[in-house]
């Protein structure tokens, strides 16, 4: 069903690939046009394959695809003033901002005694003060503009049960859910709900690269953990789109009266 959108505006971060473009790509099919930032460059510390700026040009190809208008950024989700800038620009193009996912994350697998300074400062900067800037980067504009709107912040499995051999991971997509809350409260006034999603495994090129090799390393320190997070149902994981069908319905009208909502991807996943 599409139309659900029709005249409205997303900014959605981390959309060169992934998660974030199955984002870009449904909600422009709803009708939305979209704001697609990315830092489409070198992550931190990660072991998969960073996106490009051509991933994220492909990004904006499939929503033009849809018919809809699209304008890209290379950026940080760190860089308060660089997010403003271009969420400013956005709504300048396109007239209004309805709709936020703030989908940007990393994730580093690493036992608790290989887990670095860096890599739990990197962490926290980008999954947790990463998406609390692109929300004070865009709310300010759909508070002036009177229309209510929507926000959505990718947590996490992790976010609701634990992640094992990731407690900088876990820890970041906690905070989100206590940020979920409380932007719902303050914004709620305003007729902006606040939601978060909680996906488990999801194929995306996150899995690219090193990462299941080091996912393996972290699994051998304790392999009785390593059964935590599995599905009850097949396959064990999700496909991006599916992450994207939740999304759409949140932002939707058909969820007009859910906010500080926390809802789970992840095919029933337990601790064992």
């Amino acid at each position: 069903m599409g139309g659900r959108l029709d005249g409205k505006v997303a900014f959605i971060t981390g959309a060169a690939r992934g998660q974030g473009r199955a984002h870009a790509v449904r909600l422009a099919r709803e009708g939305a046009d979209i704001l697609a930032l990315d830092l489409a460059g070198p992550l931190p510390g990660v072991p998969y394959d960073s996106a490009t700026p051509d991933e994220l040009q492909e990004t904006a190809a499939l929503v033009e695809a849809q018919g809809r208008k699209v304008l890209t950024q290379q950026g940080d989700v760190r860089d308060l003033d660089g997010l403003r800038e271009f969420v400013a620009r956005g709504v300048e193009a396109f007239g209004r901002l309805d709709v936020v996912v703030a989908n940007a994350g990393i994730c580093i697998p690493a036992t608790w005694d290989e887990t670095t300074p860096q890599v739990f400062q990197d962490t926290i900067d980008i999954n947790v003060t990463g998406v609390w800037n692109t929300i004070m980067a865009a709310a300010p504009h759909m508070v002036a503009a009177g229309n209510g709107g929507s926000i959505v912040l990718t947590s996490s499995y992790a976010g609701k049960k634990m992640q094992p051999f990731m407690i900088h991971y876990t820890t970041s997509k906690h905070a989100l859910v206590g940020m979920t809350r409380g932007f719902a409260a303050e914004l709620g006034p305003h007729r902006i709900r606040v939601n978060s999603v909680h996906p488990g495994g999801v194929a995306t090129p996150m899995g690219s690269g090193d990462m299941i090799t080091a996912i393996e390393h972290t699994n051998a320190s304790n392999p009785k953990l390593a059964a935590m997070g599995t599905p009850f149902i097949d396959p064990g994981y999700a496909e991006a789109d599916q992450i994207a069908d939740a999304v759409a319905f949140l932002v939707s009208d058909e969820a007009s009266f859910i906010t500080a909502e926390h809802l789970s991807i992840d095919g029933g996943a337990q601790y064992f």
